[in-house]
């Protein structure tokens, strides 16, 4: 018999979870089939969600060259990095767990820790469908404040986690071991240690 020691620990939140919701479901308690509902309801949406986010991961990683991403977002991109990383959120829309494999991506072919921390901080706070929905019932003046409160700490932010990842030695693979990779020893991930 496998050691439960090995079990991995999402495999086992998730079975717990299971049996918690079966439990609750023939307790027949309201809060249970409350939550079977909104769980439901919520896998339902990433099964629709999921699959057209990875065919456009997909579709950026066969058509966007490593070179052009290196050269506009990677480390020495500047501000200029900054911005298109910016307007590359803000012109997303969808849940934050969208956002994660867009980051992936542009990590594994070569954008700067500080501008995939930024896309992540401007997904979350900027984009432009929730902006229009919070101008709706909050007014364009709180948005616009919030939104030029919030742009600058999420840019330090960014700023403080790139050196704090740089401070314990991770860095982006370069290019010359991306066109390595078939090679053993490259770094398929797009991270390794100095």
């Amino acid at each position: 018999m496998k050691d439960l020691r090995r079990v991995p620990f999402g495999y086992a939140a998730a079975l717990l979870f299971a049996v918690l919701l079966f439990g609750l479901h023939l307790l027949d308690i309201s809060v249970g089939q409350r939550l079977i509902q909104e769980f439901t309801a919520f896998s339902m949406r990433m099964v629709v969600l999921v699959p057209c986010i990875f065919i456009l991961i997909g579709l950026l990683d066969a058509w966007v060259p490593q070179q052009w991403i290196q050269k506009h977002v990677g480390e020495d991109s500047g501000i200029r990095g900054a911005v298109y990383v910016i307007l590359l959120a803000m012109f997303q829309g969808g849940p934050l767990y969208g956002a994660f494999p867009t980051a992936h991506l542009l990590w594994k072919k070569g954008c700067s820790m500080r501008n995939v921390f930024m896309y992540l901080g401007a997904f979350s706070t900027l984009k432009i469908p929730m902006m229009l929905f919070e101008a709706n019932f909050l007014g364009w003046r709180f948005t616009l404040v919030r939104g030029a409160a919030s742009l600058p700490v999420f840019v330090l932010t960014a700023a403080i986690m790139a050196a704090y990842a740089r401070g314990k030695g991770l860095q982006m693979k370069e290019l010359a071991e991306d066109q390595a990779a078939g090679q053993p020893g490259a770094a398929a991930d797009g991270l390794h240690r100095r």
